[in-house]
C-alpha cells in the first residue's frame, strides 16, 4: 500500500520540509490570522476549518494536491522504493491553513485508501508576530 506522509508547516518557524511536493497557501486562502476573534484558535477549531474552507477554490486545491499524490504514486512506483510520498503545506505560521488543508487531503487520500498519514509541524508553537494587512 502507498504510504502518504503530509506534513503542515509554518514558514515563519522555519524552511519548508522535505518533500516530494510542497504548497505555499499563504496568498491562496483566508487567514484566521488576521482575525483577533480566531488568531489564537488553531486549524482543529471549527471556526478556522469553516473558514479557511470557505476561501473560494479552498476544497478544489485539496482535491488537487490528492489527485497529484494519485500521479505520484504512478510516478514513483520503482522497484526498491521505500519512502513514502512526502507532501509539504506551508502557511505563514503553521497553525490555521496548512493545519485545515492538511487534515482535509489526508481525508480525501483515505477515502481512496491509501495510508496518509499528517503531522503538524507547528502547530503548538506560539502565535506568531507580524504586520497585519
Amino acid at each position: 500500500m502507498t504510504r502518504v506522509e503530509i506534513t503542515s508547516f509554518g514558514y515563519l518557524h522555519g524552511a519548508p520540509p522535505e518533500a516530494d511536493l510542497t504548497l505555499d497557501v499563504r496568498t491562496s486562502l483566508r487567514d484566521p490570522h488576521v482575525d483577533p476573534a480566531t488568531r489564537q484558535m488553531t486549524g482543529f477549531d471549527k471556526e478556522v476549518q469553516e473558514r479557511v474552507l470557505a476561501t473560494r477554490g479552498a476544497l478544489e486545491v485539496a482535491r488537487g494536491l490528492a489527485s497529484a499524490v494519485l500521479g505520484l504514486r504512478v510516478a514513483l512506483d520503482v522497484p526498491g522504493r521505500r519512502r513514502p510520498i512526502r507532501i509539504a503545506i506551508g502557511c505563514a505560521g503553521g497553525r490555521h491553513r496548512s493545519v485545515v488543508l492538511t487534515e482535509v487531503t489526508a481525508d480525501l487520500l483515505r477515502h481512496v485508501r491509501l495510508d496518509a498519514t499528517v503531522t503538524h509541524r507547528d502547530v503548538d508553537l506560539p502565535v506568531t508576530q507580524r504586520e497585519e494587512r
